[in-house]
Order: C-alpha cells, then structure tokens, then sequence
C-alpha cells in the first residue's frame, strides 16, 4: 500500500476504534444498568442494544489488528465496507429507537445542556457517534481499495495479476537474455 493511502489508512482506524468505543461505552453503560435493575428485564426489546454494542465490540477489535501493517491490509477493504453496513444498521436501529422516545426529532440537539443526565443526551450521542464510524469504515474501504488500486496500478507487472499487490522489477545484472521455462532461451 502506498505512503498516502497508508498514512490515511492508519488515522481511519483510529477513528474508527474512537469512535466503536464511544458507542460501546454508552450503551454498555446502559446495558449494565438495566441488568441490574430489579425486577425482570425483557432482553429481546433490548436487541437493538445488544446487536449495536456487538458491532462496536468487533468494530474495536478488528480496527486494533487491522492498524498493525500486514500485508492482510491489502484484502480488507470488502471487510470494511460490510462493517460500514453493520454501522449503518446500528444507526438504523437507534434512530428508530430515539423516534419512539419522548425527545423530539431526530435532528433536535437540545438536550439539556453539558453535564447533565439526559438519558435523550446519552442515546443520541450514541447515534451520532454510530452514524461517524459507518462513514469513517465506509471511507476506509474506499481508501484502501480504491486508492490503493488507483496508485499501485501502474507499478503491477503482468505476472501478478492482482490489482492490490505491488511488485517492482528491479533491473537484472545478466546479460539481458530471458530463460523460458525448460532453461531454453528467448532471444
């Protein structure tokens, strides 16, 4: 992968394990507290929850491997974009939670100030930050195969015949003649 897309790359996942890690914190929190409430809790209405804070979970995981450069990186970029879909799922799911709360509409950031308490706060905090890594993971998939095949493309020699594999020929110091493959020569 080229310097650019590299140096892209690396502060795409960063973000990326930024924010999985907001929205696993919030609605951790949440989870947490409602499991040790009293009474008996329903959790398949809190599937939603579970399935945004499973994404994150995996979001934080595969962005903390993929920011270690592998040659691994060249392939997930469909990776990325499948996790860009999962985010916008989880958005999907918390903005059809929050339409049904009593903290008007979805657009409305008036919750009550810095420091407060404001369960509204909490949740759209949460979907902001789940909307942010769908774009982020969606960008990171395009830069890495995208730019990557945009800038690797005319360093590719015939033989590799894949788009995100780079290979550079260096000059020979023999005499220029190239052996076929039972050793009998081209020239």
């Amino acid at each position: 992968m080229p310097v650019i897309s590299r140096l892209v790359s690396i502060i795409l996942r960063i973000a990326e394990i930024g924010f999985a890690a907001v929205v696993a914190g919030v609605i951790g929190h949440y989870l947490a507290k409602i499991r040790h409430a009293p009474g008996d809790v329903d959790w398949w209405g809190q599937s939603r929850f579970i399935y945004s804070e499973v994404i994150a979970g995996i979001s934080i995981l595969l962005g903390l491997i993929w920011l270690i450069p592998f040659s691994s990186g060249f392939f997930s970029w469909p990776l990325d974009i499948l996790i860009s879909c999962a985010w916008f799922a989880s958005f999907g799911v918390l903005v059809d939670y929050i339409k049904r709360q009593a903290c008007g509409g979805i657009w409305s950031w008036h919750f009550g100030g810095w420091g407060s308490e404001s369960l509204c706060g909490t949740w759209k905090a949460a979907e902001a930050f789940s909307f942010l890594s769908a774009i982020v993971w969606l960008a990171s998939g395009l830069v890495v195969g995208v730019l990557s095949f945009i800038e690797c493309r005319p360093c590719t020699n015939i033989r590799s015949q894949g788009i995100w594999f780079t290979f550079r020929t260096r000059p020979s110091t023999t005499d220029g003649t190239h052996r076929r493959r039972w050793g009998r020569s081209a020239v």
